[in-house]
């Protein structure tokens, strides 16, 4: 049975889709079965992952809303070589529509319900603010995977998301826990970004992984050349880095 992670913070720009596409591709890379749902409006996932989002055929929206099956919204080809449910501004209006369907919080849960079992990870990119479409998520996954950066307002947003998941936790996923905190953009020259992360070690023990996502200039650039950055510069610090946290990952699992 595949395991489910969600990368969610409520505070943006903090490397989440960055995240998700990586540990996708990487993940991948280990041979393990990968699918990456796009869960955001901005597609911005979808667009990492190689696939137009202005010319996709069925988005995410198509699945939760009118519940077309599966295998008619998934993309198999991405750049990444893992499978793809994308995103684009239609999934906008998905948040509008579910507001008036029966049991709305269970859509994308009841979805994965069946595929579930031929992935080893599904891994979704979720909007950045408490929706519909990030209740869905947290109802679907076994866990969440939060990417933050190491500054004072970042530590705020953690606190509000830790009090989120307690709640999502006692109403709609009694399963779901932290899979782990990542530290992302980090420089370790920032005296401010070594004592937030020293206060998060201390907090939250080994929940914080080990690995580092450092600042790193072709991580920024793979999104625009539409591949994940192993593909794009497996060399460089960044590809690295997410290879390791996925790593970390399955070691965790075994």
């Amino acid at each position: 049975m595949g395991k489910i992670i969600a990368v969610a913070n409520q505070k943006g720009g903090v490397g989440k889709t960055t995240t998700a596409v990586n540990l996708a591709a990487s993940l991948a890379a280990t041979k393990r079965k990968v699918l990456l749902i796009d869960l955001d409006p901005q597609g911005n996932a979808t667009m990492g992952s190689g696939i137009d989002k202005y010319e996709v055929p069925a988005t995410c929206y198509e699945l939760l809303v009118e519940e077309l099956p599966f295998e008619q919204v998934v993309c198999k080809n991405t750049e990444g070589v893992y499978d793809l449910i994308a995103a684009n501004a239609d999934v906008t209006a998905a948040e509008i529509k579910l507001m008036e369907v029966y049991a709305r919080e269970q859509r994308l849960k009841n979805a994965l319900a069946p595929i579930k079992k031929d992935y080893d990870y599904i891994i979704i990119d979720c909007p950045p603010s408490l929706n519909m479409l990030t209740v869905n998520a947290m109802t679907a996954a076994d866990s969440v995977l939060v990417p933050m950066q190491c500054e004072y307002y970042a530590l705020e947003g953690l606190t509000a998301l830790m009090d989120t998941i307690a709640q999502l936790t006692s109403v709609v996923n009694g399963e779901l826990h932290i899979e782990g905190i990542l530290r992302t953009m980090y420089d370790p020259r920032n005296r401010l970004a070594n004592d937030v992360s020293e206060q998060l070690k201390r907090h939250f023990g080994d929940k914080v992984y080990r690995t580092v996502i450092p600042r790193n200039v072709r991580l920024a650039e793979a999104p625009s050349f539409g591949a994940p950055v192993m593909y794009y510069d497996k060399s460089s610090t960044g590809a690295k880095a997410y290879l390791a946290l996925a790593g970390e990952i399955l070691r965790k699992a075994d």
